[in-house]
């Protein structure tokens, strides 16, 4: 996948944030001679690729060189170790799903701003579970609503649960049989978004329909969907691997992830998002607002993401397919003045929790629609975590390190 990374040669020795490094500079941060920079290479632990237009110099991966130098400076302190390991830090389990560069979001290898303007999640789901585009046909469970008034997160904890129990092929934890519960389970959660029996179109289409979203904004909901299909080890994947871990079938898998989703930390974030905009829509001059908020202590938020240097990719996608399908809409111009005077005062650049919520505001939806795009989206890469996490056969168990009140000494 890396061969498609344009990697300039200026660019690695003058750009502390690229993610493509000269061999003096990985040197340096390791500590070590060149030769033992290589061997690195040819054990495995370093990635490189060749310079365009250099038939011997290469560059180095900056994310594995900054793991190998973790990793070294941690082995002399593995309490420090295991602290950065839960808080931002190395990963703590292997997976082939996602991965984040610094700039750019892979799916299996693939951009997934290139899938979001390309593919259906249901396409998008066939690539993380079995790593192809096509997925085994499976009906919706037929749920009757009996929970319609209750919000989106307990229907559908209310409906998976409800649906697992009915599900005699549920414990078949084999991939191919995860697989099809996992496209029943992300029709199941579309019906919970919607107040519907599935429709049989696919998961945007329904959404759509349901949400009365003109024909030019079916594909700003698609790419949401696609775009919030995983992001490697969040709370909500690590949480589904844990329960996949413990043999759980990938019904009760998902009611975990969605469980730690809706948290204001999480998933929830977007609300958080939307009340500030409805807060600001009036408020002239904005950016004299938000200088005020922040005078006051009160967070900006919908800002900054700590894995991508210039920005989250996702939120950049979803604002460029709003403006490129509503530029005249009111709502549109006023989410745009927003990012322009927040970034201004801030220095940082839309997430994907303003995405999200500036497609519920641009395309009009239902209020919580953020979180149903997220979470539908999301069940995607907690099932394809699960299919991983059975094929171990392991159990996540980390152990804790006891500081409390230390029981008295034996005489």
């Amino acid at each position: 996948m890396y061969d498609r990374v344009n990697v300039d040669r200026t660019i690695n020795m003058t750009e502390s944030s690229h993610p493509w490094i000269a061999a003096a500079e990985a040197a340096g941060i390791l500590g070590v001679i060149r030769t033992t920079l290589y061997a690195y290479v040819s054990r495995g632990y370093v990635r490189s690729q060749a310079l365009p237009g250099s038939t011997r110099e290469r560059a180095y991966s900056r994310e594995d060189v900054e793991r190998l130098r973790r990793r070294t400076e941690e082995r002399r302190a593995p309490d420090k170790a295991a602290a950065r390991a839960l808080h931002w830090g190395m990963p703590t389990l292997e997976s082939r799903i996602t991965l984040i560069d610094g700039r750019r979001l892979y799916y299996r290898g693939l951009d997934a701003a290139v899938l979001a303007r390309s593919r259906s999640l249901e396409e998008v789901a066939g690539l993380i579970w079995t790593g192809g585009f096509e997925t085994a046909g499976a009906a919706a469970p037929d749920i009757p609503w009996r929970h319609s008034r209750l919000p989106f997160t307990a229907r559908a904890h209310a409906a998976l649960a409800a649906a697992g129990a009915d599900e005699p092929m549920a414990f078949d934890l084999r991939a191919r049989s995860v697989a099809r519960s996992g496209l029943r389970i992300l029709r199941l959660l579309t019906s919970a978004g919607t107040n519907a029996s599935f429709d049989g179109a696919t998961v945007d289409a329904a959404l759509a329909r349901a949400w009365k979203v003109a024909s030019r904004g079916v594909d700003v909901v698609r790419a949401a969907l696609v775009l919030c299909a995983d992001h490697e080890l969040n709370v909500s994947a690590f949480t589904a691997r844990c329960v996949a871990s413990a043999g759980a079938h990938p019904y009760a898998v998902v009611i975990a992830g969605l469980a730690a989703l809706e948290g204001p930390r999480h998933g929830g974030a977007a609300a958080r998002v939307e009340s500030l905009l409805q807060s600001l829509r009036h408020a002239r001059p904005l950016r004299a607002a938000l200088g005020a908020r922040m005078r006051r202590g009160e967070a900006v938020d919908g800002l900054a993401h700590p894995l991508y240097r210039d920005g989250d990719p996702r939120a950049r996608l979803l604002l460029d397919l709003l403006g490129e399908r509503y530029a005249a809409s009111a709502e549109y111009r006023f989410v745009m003045e927003f990012v322009r005077a927040a970034s201004a005062i801030t220095g940082e650049h839309p997430n994907i929790d303003l995405g999200l919520a500036a497609v519920e505001r641009v395309l009009k939806l239902p209020p919580g629609s953020a979180l149903i795009l997220f979470a539908v989206g999301r069940s995607v890469g907690w099932i394809g975590h699960a299919i991983e996490q059975y094929a171990t056969g392991q159990l996540i168990r980390p152990r804790a390190k006891y500081v409390g009140v230390l029981p008295p000494a034996a005489e």
